[in-house]
């Protein structure tokens, strides 16, 4: 295990560290985001960092600013490997961070914002592959006739899932989720948390571009 000297006071850390040690660490958006994930995580290899509204536009502000702000300092704090040329790869605290945001408007754009610092600031650790986004359901479908869950990611995958039941002639019923915070734990373990069964999309240096010429009217 590795140490480092400065622990955020809104990290939730987990007990293994380290490159090769499976440790991850979950950005999320707030204080009820936070303690949903805390409570369903594993708390071994899993830590958990809430934002406290939008992230700041690292790509438009001024270093200074940008190095100044409480949540990228905690951020860089967490993940051990300083800002930009100071990065050393193998010193790093987790294998990967994953950003876990609610699945809205609002979550989109904090994906897109973390994106863009870490595109300017966090370079070496975009280019590893080592960033991923956890993409949380929007709907979770139930039926007396079955054990199984399914979830819908959008409004038109709730559509089809709807199309598909009905044609079958299955009873169900659909929940929609509100947010992190209101979805039931054994929903938040299997669709973001359990490696074993959950999907994760890697973040690449073209996604982080991409932010930028939709957020910023910036083409890099």
């Amino acid at each position: 295990m590795t140490m480092f000297r400065t622990v955020p006071a809104k990290l939730h850390d987990c007990h293994q560290h380290g490159a090769g040690s499976g440790a991850e660490l979950f950005v999320v958006e707030g204080d009820s985001a936070s303690k949903a994930v805390v409570r369903a995580r594993n708390p071994v290899t899993q830590a958990v960092l809430p934002m406290q509204g939008k992230p700041m536009n690292a790509y438009k502000a001024g270093k200074s600013a940008v190095k100044r702000n409480e949540l990228y300092r905690a951020l860089v704090d967490s993940i051990g490997l300083g800002w930009d040329a100071e990065q050393d790869l193998p010193s790093i605290r987790y294998d990967r961070v994953v950003m876990l945001f609610d699945p809205d408007a609002d979550g989109i754009h904090c994906g897109a914002l973390l994106s863009m610092f870490f595109y300017r600031f966090m370079r070496p650790l975009l280019e590893s592959g080592r960033i991923s986004v956890a993409r949380a359901p929007l709907y979770e479908f139930s039926s007396p006739d079955t054990d199984d869950r399914l979830h819908a990611y959008n409004e038109d995958h709730y559509q089809r899932i709807r199309s598909a039941l009905d044609a079958k002639g299955m009873r169900y019923s659909a929940q929609r989720y509100r947010g992190l915070a209101s979805m039931n734990e054994s929903a938040l373990i299997s669709t973001c948390l359990d490696p074993k069964t959950r999907t994760l999309h890697g973040l690449a240096v073209a996604d982080a571009e991409a932010a930028i010429r939709i957020f910023c009217g910036v083409k890099v």
